[in-house]
């Protein structure tokens, strides 16, 4: 999908609200789909993640705790879904973590 491989380059290139625009849409959707219920957790949680690095950019550590929180609560979904997405879920968390230890994020 041409979401997951524009969100991937945002969060490489520390794009984080860029990041978070891209999935936004594709999150909208999925919400409304019983079927992708789980899958719409994981997006939110790749959304969150991304606005945390956002917001630890600008030096918002509070806000970037609490919305790194949300990327927590939804990312042990990835290891229990079965879905074509997969393999954009799992290199999406490993970056954000990466990301969170460059940034200094508690994970």
């Amino acid at each position: 999908m041409k979401e997951f491989k524009e969100f991937l380059n945002a969060v490489q290139n520390n794009e984080f609200v860029k990041g978070h625009e891209i999935l936004e849409e594709l999150w909208k959707e999925y919400k409304k789909i019983e079927s992708l219920k789980d899958e719409a957790y994981i997006l939110k949680g790749l959304i969150n993640a991304s606005t945390a690095l956002a917001l630890k950019v600008k030096e918002k550590d509070d806000g970037a705790k609490r919305v790194w929180a949300t990327f927590l609560k939804y990312s042990p979904l990835i290891d229990k879904i079965n879905s074509k997405n997969l393999p954009f879920y799992k290199e999406s968390k490993e970056l954000l973590l990466k990301k969170a230890l460059v940034y200094e994020i508690e994970t």
